[in-house]
């Protein structure tokens, strides 16, 4: 279904890291630029990166774009329910999903030496409904299958629940051993290639797939429980004889009091973020990775790079955009082609709300109020839950539609500066073509520049 998406559109999820081509030369590898990042950040460098996660091919080819023009590195990042062993909810294995994503870089002219694969939440979550022993294993075999296919940045997420486990929360040891029972896994199918993998260790942070019900400002992770968190996984770590993979530790997943729902946006605030950024851990040589940095402002976002959350997540925020620019097309193609004969116009919104509505696994549990209220969350709320219904068969006929029609007929200027007037601007100067793809493609870049404007030392 993917691969199908990106040959009938040419228009998918990554990690655009940031940098001139003079830090990430024909030698490099990605693993080696990544940590020549953490080193800068380390030292007081206002140098980042940030991860694209999205399965979405607009945003693929707006990322790469991006990348190419930043003389950036990239990397894919899939979290394990998206993609494992059995195809998660995009139908891909790892393996699949490396192909697919190295054939997209091939047609951009990216080299694939400018990948990086990463792996998001590898661990138990897919199979939590099932008793720990029986997860754990079937997290390993999905760890495993990432190194094989080439995910370079593994994050280790054990800190879920499974059946048969004690209510609440789990015992950080517990954590910590199921996460170096994943990391061994990890070890074993790489054998003795080099480099290895880089690994992210900590779990402050929503599931796999997005933020939870906002039940209030989330707190500021405390610097002690940071390094506790290290002291369990360290020794955890040694006592399965991974030394090695230790010291290829190069994230800290914590939360640095951002987050947003449905209709409100946590912001960054330095101050209160103060101790942790201030409390960096001086072994082993990493940096805190933040996820739901999505809607940060560019000041919030440059802030958190300074202040050592140097691995950036978003994802949500991409595919909103995407979302707008589709939407803002949908009323141009109505307002210029809605009377005229022998044309059909799409019905991308439509479409989109009946498929939401027939199969509402992917946000019943994150929208709640009046049913106006669940209607307008399910095509407008930051949550963009809506992300997961766009490689549907009949939503991607009622986009390829869209792209066709306005094609054939190109929007108007005046409907451009309507309802897509940063990018009517962009085209009355000369630096942007009226075409639908073109337009899309700069609406979602709109948003990889804030987070390339921010990760650039």
């Amino acid at each position: 279904m993917w691969e199908a998406g990106w040959a009938q559109s040419q228009p998918a999820h990554l990690i655009g890291i940031i940098g001139g081509l003079d830090s990430f030369n024909q030698q490099s590898s990605a693993t080696d630029w990544v940590r020549s990042v953490v080193r800068r950040n380390r030292r007081g460098e206002a140098a980042g990166l940030y991860s694209v996660c999205s399965a979405n091919p607009w945003v693929l080819k707006a990322a790469i774009g991006q990348a190419l023009d930043d003389g950036a590195a990239l990397s894919i990042e899939s979290t394990s329910n998206q993609v494992n062993q059995f195809g998660g909810y995009t139908g891909l294995t790892p393996g699949r999903f490396a192909d697919f994503a190295g054939s997209i870089a091939d047609r951009a002219g990216l080299p694939r030496q400018r990948i990086l694969l990463g792996g998001d939440h590898l661990g138990p979550y897919p199979w939590r409904q099932e008793p720990a022993s029986a997860a754990l294993d079937k997290a390993c075999e999905s760890v495993r299958q990432c190194v094989l296919a080439g995910y370079a940045k593994i994050h280790l997420d054990a800190s879920m629940r499974c059946a048969g486990d004690p209510d609440g929360t789990l015992d950080e040891r517990v954590i910590a051993a199921r996460g170096a029972v994943l990391c061994r896994a990890a070890e074993e199918a790489r054998g003795g290639a080099v480099p290895g993998p880089l690994y992210v260790i900590g779990t402050e942070v929503p599931v796999p797939g997005g933020e939870q019900a906002a039940a209030g400002e989330p707190s500021v992770s405390r610097p002690e429980d940071a390094e506790r968190t290290l002291h369990y996984s360290r020794a955890a770590f040694l006592e399965h004889g991974l030394e090695d993979a230790w010291q290829r530790v190069v994230g800290l997943v914590v939360q640095p009091g951002v987050e947003f729902g449905d209709a409100l946006i946590f912001e960054y605030d330095r101050v209160k973020a103060g101790r942790l950024s201030g409390n960096l851990p001086r072994r082993p040589e990493l940096v805190y990775e933040a996820h739901s940095t999505d809607y940060q402002t560019p000041k919030a976002l440059r802030e958190m790079v300074e202040d050592h959350f140097a691995i950036l997540k978003v994802g949500p925020w991409l595919t909103f955009a995407f979302r707008e620019a589709v939407f803002a097309l949908s009323q141009i193609e109505r307002e210029t082609l809605g009377r005229r004969r022998g044309i059909r116009n799409s019905r991308v919104r439509e479409c989109l709300e009946d498929v939401m509505v027939r199969d509402p696994a992917h946000w019943a549990a994150y929208y709640r109020g009046e049913e106006e209220d669940i209607r307008i969350a399910r095509m407008f709320s930051y949550s963009d839950r809506c992300r997961y219904y766009w490689s549907e068969p009949s939503v991607e006929t009622e986009l390829d539609l869209l792209v066709a029609n306005l094609s054939a007929h190109r929007p108007p200027l005046t409907l451009l500066s309507q309802y897509l007037p940063v990018q009517y601007e962009a085209v009355r100067a000369g630096i942007l073509e009226n075409v639908p793809a073109k337009l899309i493609e700069h609406q979602i870049r709109g948003v990889l520049r804030v987070y390339a404007g921010a990760c650039i030392g």
